[in-house]
């Protein structure tokens, strides 16, 4: 599946994985291929992408989790996804 990251000032992530992990209103949620089209407003933590790797270009944003496995973490203040057809875009700040 396809996430774009966007802030006002840069385009955070562009790129596949296989899922994320976001902090909603209610508490965090995980959005997976195939998941079913969801627009939601998110708060201040961290969106944590699980992909093999990220590109030279976006890493500098990212802290990795962890060693053993594959998450990448962007703290935010407050946002809104839209996922639909395996594709979503994350406007945050």
């Amino acid at each position: 599946m396809n996430i774009k990251i966007l802030t006002p000032e840069y385009v955070i992530f562009e790129g596949n994985v296989n899922s994320v992990l976001l902090p909603g209103k209610n508490g965090e949620f995980h959005i997976m291929k195939d998941h079913a089209g969801i627009v939601s407003s998110l708060v201040g933590g961290k969106v944590k992408l699980f992909t093999n790797s990220i590109d030279e270009a976006y890493a500098k944003h990212f802290t990795k989790e962890n060693d053993k496995d594959s998450v990448f973490s962007y703290p935010i203040k407050s946002g809104v996804i839209e996922f639909n057809n395996d594709k979503g875009i994350i406007l945050c700040e």
